[in-house]
């Protein structure tokens, strides 16, 4: 299972284009974090798997999202309704409760991945305005094996890996 995962574009259409454009024919998903600050009927958004976030126009879209995609369930949310910019626990309870392998958020602008509780836990960063690091970053997450993940993430603009930041996990 292979995904593009993608959050806090703030309206910025041209990047997000740029890196579906990029992959979205190597990826079995694509996972929008939120605060994307489009419409739900943006054709741009067509078949991407995406949450509100706290600036999005509330109902827009569900606060959160859990997906099975090639036998790899993923759990979805923006995270400031969790607390994720200070705690794992509460998005990591919701994961349990989703059954996921794999948890993605954002709401924070900074790109990390952790293996925490057996799951792996992504936000793929800003493809706007980062924070902590100058590259507007975006994941591919790729899972060879039900407990094993490779995570990359990119550059927004040249696609260049962010070696630094990606990783090969155990969960």
């Amino acid at each position: 299972m292979k995904a593009l995962i993608v959050s806090d574009t703030h309206g910025s259409k041209k990047e997000l284009q740029r890196v579906l454009d990029r992959h979205r024919e190597e990826v079995h998903t694509v996972i929008h974090c939120g605060d994307s600050e489009l419409l739900r009927d943006d054709e741009i958004l067509s078949g991407i798997h995406i949450v509100e976030g706290n600036v999005d126009t509330p109902g827009q879209f569900p606060t959160e999202v859990s997906v099975e995609v090639e036998g790899i369930t993923i759990y979805a949310s923006h995270g400031h309704l969790l607390n994720v910019k200070s705690d794992i626990k509460p998005i990591a309870k919701e994961a349990e409760k989703n059954g996921a392998s794999l948890v993605c958020s954002g709401h924070s602008h900074i790109a990390a991945a952790e293996v925490y509780q057996n799951r792996l836990f992504v936000n793929p960063g800003s493809l706007l305005m980062p924070r902590t690091r100058m590259e507007k970053t975006y994941a591919l997450v790729e899972f060879p094996a039900p407990t094993e993940a490779n995570v990359r993430f990119y550059e927004e603009y040249s696609g260049k890996e962010v070696e630094e930041l990606s990783g090969h996990f155990f969960l």
